[in-house]
């Protein structure tokens, strides 16, 4: 199943968190918080603005984003768990 988002949505599918500790313990999943990473698999054709102009999206497919570790809506599309947000739950684009 093929999903697009509307308007300033954007669709992230969060990035695993690293299990193990610097000093090599290996963290539970009881312990571990929801990861805050994510890579962005769709994107909307932007905001709607008042005047009916629309302003295309900072973040593209392909991006890592950080966002607030309750941020978006989570659905589960084709057995994969992804979350659906606003642009403005995203707070930072991670460049390599």
């Amino acid at each position: 199943m093929k999903i697009r988002p509307l308007h300033d949505r954007v669709i992230v599918k969060r990035m695993e968190e690293e299990r193990t500790s610097p000093g090599g313990i290996v963290i539970p999943d009881a312990a571990t918080e929801k990861p805050i990473k994510g890579e962005v698999i769709a994107a909307g054709n932007g905001k709607i603005s008042e005047n009916g102009d629309v302003r295309a999206l900072d973040v593209k497919v392909g991006d890592t984003v950080l966002f607030g570790k309750y941020a978006g809506t989570e659905v589960k599309v084709d057995g994969d768990e992804l979350l659906v947000m606003k642009e403005d739950d995203i707070m930072a684009v991670i460049e390599d």
